[in-house]
C-alpha cells in the first residue's frame, strides 16, 4: 500500500473516478501517454499488494485479471502469487534479471482524502510501496498507477482491512481493462513504427544501389 502522491507533491494531477463512465478510456490515455515511445524496452506489469487485506488486494486483483489477457506485457503479482513486503525486493531483482532494461508499470492501492476515495492516477516515475503504513520498501516503477481505496490518517491497517470489496473489485476491473487497451495501442504503434523503419531502410538501400550502379 503506497503513499498518496499528493502528500509529497505541491500539485496533484487530476484523478479519475471509478464512477466516471469514461474512466477506462481516460486511464488508457494516461497510461499510453507514459509508455516509452520506442518499442525496444520490455513492458512489465508489477502488481503490489496482498490478498490478506481487502484494501491492499487491489494490485493482486488487477494482476489476476491481466495474467491471461495480455500477450506482450508479462505480469507479476496475482491473487495466487502476490508481490508484497516480504518478497518485493526479490521480485524486483528477478524482473531485472529476466527482462533487459524493463519498463515497469507498478500498481498499488493507497489511502487518501475522503473526496478522493475511488479514484486513480497514472504518473511517471516510481511509487513507494508501504509508505502509507510506514514500511520502508524499495521504490519501484518506471511509471505507476495508484488507486485510493480508503481514507488515510489513522489506524491504516484497520482501515485497509475494512475497505469495501465492491469498491476494490470495481477499481481493479477498470485498471485491468485500461492496461489491456493500452497494450493493444502500444502493439499497434510499435508495428507501425517498425513498418516505417523498414520502409526507410528500403528507400536508403535502393538509393545506395542506384548510386553504385551509376558509378560503375
Amino acid at each position: 500500500m503506497s503513499l498518496k502522491p499528493g502528500f509529497l507533491s505541491p500539485k496533484e494531477p487530476d484523478r479519475i473516478s471509478y464512477e466516471n463512465q469514461l474512466a477506462v478510456p481516460l486511464l488508457t490515455e494516461s497510461i499510453t501517454a507514459l509508455l516509452p515511445k520506442l518499442g525496444y524496452k520490455p513492458i512489465v506489469i508489477l502488481c503490489i499488494g496482498t490478498d490478506r487485506s481487502t484494501g491492499d488486494s487491489l494490485g493482486p486483483l488487477v494482476g489476476a485479471k491481466l495474467n491471461r489477457q495480455l500477450s506482450q506485457f508479462p505480469v507479476y503479482g496475482t491473487l495466487k502469487d502476490p508481490v508484497h513486503a516480504v518478497n518485493l525486493e526479490d521480485t524486483i531483482e528477478y524482473i531485472n534479471k529476466k527482462h533487459k532494461f524493463p519498463y515497469i508499470i507498478a500498481i498499488d492501492a493507497c489511502l487518501g482524502k475522503l473526496n478522493s476515495v475511488g479514484t486513480f492516477l497514472a504518473s511517471p516515475g516510481p511509487l513507494r510501496p508501504g509508505a502509507g503504513v510506514n514500511k520502508i520498501l524499495p521504490e519501484v516503477g518506471s511509471m505507476h498507477i495508484t488507486g485510493i481505496v480508503n481514507v488515510s490518517g489513522f489506524m491504516e491497517y484497520f482501515v485497509l482491512q475494512n475497505t469495501r470489496l465492491h469498491l476494490v473489485m470495481a477499481m481493479a476491473d477498470i485498471i485491468a481493462e485500461s492496461i489491456k487497451e493500452a497494450e493493444s495501442i502500444y502493439i499497434a504503434r510499435r508495428a507501425s513504427q517498425k513498418k516505417k523503419w523498414l520502409s526507410e531502410i528500403s528507400i536508403v538501400t535502393r538509393s545506395t544501389d542506384i548510386e553504385q550502379s551509376q558509378s560503375t
